[in-house]
């Protein structure tokens, strides 16, 4: 479902999309809803220290041959009094280029963006419309005296197809050293997806395919979300296909001597543990990890569940509801939990986006609070896919201040 279910959610979206702000607050609830700007993408958000936002949009930008849609766009999201002041700061121009980024980006230590396309590039080899690329974007040297300031793109990489990797979908992340890890799609050894590192040297880049996905029992396939690290360096992924049971599964890599070992921590069974895990993970502060599977669990919308990496135990925290009627319009016989990675603030609590669960069946927003020896769960909004937008499948931020942003075709903001 990648990338064409990506291209509809963004043009459903962005074609019901009504106005540029509007605030809907929910009365049984405390929290306030609004949508910050009407063209926010799918991808994952980012934030700087100064409360900026930053995220992509497959398609926008200028139309190409190539594009005839535009090849997608990275924006800012810059606060200006009471208002947001939504800038794009880069359109793809495909081919050599890089075209649909599906992907967010993130904030590296340098202060550039870094991110990836899922198409274009120079490595056409066996991707359609070319492999993808790795990305950078520098911001402008001195401050902006127009309206429009473009920032500086460098490409970092281009895919070429199996046996190298192909179609990103999921966004980087970074060590401690700068390197750079990320997942791809497609490409690799066995042509099911890879990790892959990003090291800087003297004359740019180098790529290293640290592992190739094989989709034999009980590897996996279907890779959707990026890694995360731990303080040992060792890499955590989800694969939203594969494992023993064909459902999925979470992985390990570990540094090996001159290459990387895989360990399967846990294969998902598509019962009352879920199925379909398409979102990344999330560590707490004692080095547990977090996710979701988009399916099944004991109420059919998937699950949130909690893995320790060091001895194995998994255990679901909360089994989410499917509304099957609701769900009906976009031939779902049960509806969909998170697919972008949930986030933890502070406290311990967790925040998620149902793909397209929720009282209109066109996703929500919820809380996890742990209570006692149990998780209790908190409707937070529901899409109503009107000007507020529909089906969430990026990742969400949390600022200083405690406010929740995210998008679904527009870019939102929920605030305590």
């Amino acid at each position: 479902m990648h990338s064409q279910q990506v291209s509809r959610t963004w043009s459903l979206a962005l074609a019901s999309a009504l106005a540029l702000a509007i605030l809907v607050s929910q009365p049984a609830q405390a929290q306030t809803f609004t949508v910050l700007h009407n063209s926010g993408g799918a991808g994952d958000l980012a934030i700087d220290r100064a409360g900026n936002l930053y995220g992509t949009t497959p398609e926008g930008g200028p139309v190409t041959e190539a594009c005839p849609y535009g090849c997608g766009i990275v924006y800012m999201l810059a606060h200006k009094g009471s208002g947001w002041i939504f800038t794009p700061i880069y359109s793809f121009a495909g081919d050599n280029d890089g075209e649909n980024p599906i992907a967010g980006v993130r904030i590296g230590s340098d202060g550039s963006l870094y991110g990836t396309t899922s198409r274009g590039g120079s490595g056409y080899g066996n991707c359609q419309n070319g492999c993808g690329t790795v990305y950078s974007l520098k911001p402008p040297a001195s401050a902006c005296k127009t309206a429009l300031c473009p920032w500086t793109e460098t490409v970092l990489y281009r895919f070429q197809g199996s046996p190298d990797a192909g179609t990103p979908l999921s966004s980087v992340t970074f060590d401690n050293a700068g390197n750079i890890y990320g997942t791809t799609a497609g490409g690799g050894s066995h042509g099911r997806g890879t990790v892959y590192e990003m090291t800087p040297t003297g004359q740019g880049w180098k790529e290293t395919i640290l592992y190739s996905f094989t989709s034999t029992p009980p590897d996996g396939s279907g890779v959707w979300s990026g890694v995360v690290l731990d303080k040992a360096g060792n890499l955590y992924g989800t694969s939203a296909g594969g494992g023993a049971y064909g459902y999925g599964m979470v992985y390990e890599l570990t540094p090996s001597g001159s290459g990387w070992t895989e360990n399967v921590l846990y294969s998902f069974q598509g019962g009352s543990d879920g199925a379909d895990p398409y979102a990344g993970l999330v560590f707490d502060t004692a080095g547990n990890l977090y996710g979701a599977t988009t399916q099944w669990g004991d109420y059919l919308g998937g699950t949130v569940f909690e893995l320790n990496p060091q001895n194995g135990k998994f255990a679901v925290l909360y089994g989410l509801y499917g509304n099957n009627d609701a769900c009906y319009d976009i031939h779902l016989y049960i509806c969909w939990g998170p697919m972008g990675r949930l986030v933890m603030d502070s406290g311990g609590h967790l925040f998620g986006a149902n793909y397209s669960d929720g009282i209109y069946g066109k996703g929500s927003v919820f809380k996890l609070t742990l209570s006692g020896s149990g998780w209790t769960y908190t409707d937070l909004y529901d899409f109503t896919g009107g000007a507020d937008g529909q089906w969430p499948i990026g990742g969400m931020v949390l600022d200083a201040n405690g406010n929740l942003y995210g998008t679904a075709g527009t870019v939102w903001e929920i605030t305590p």
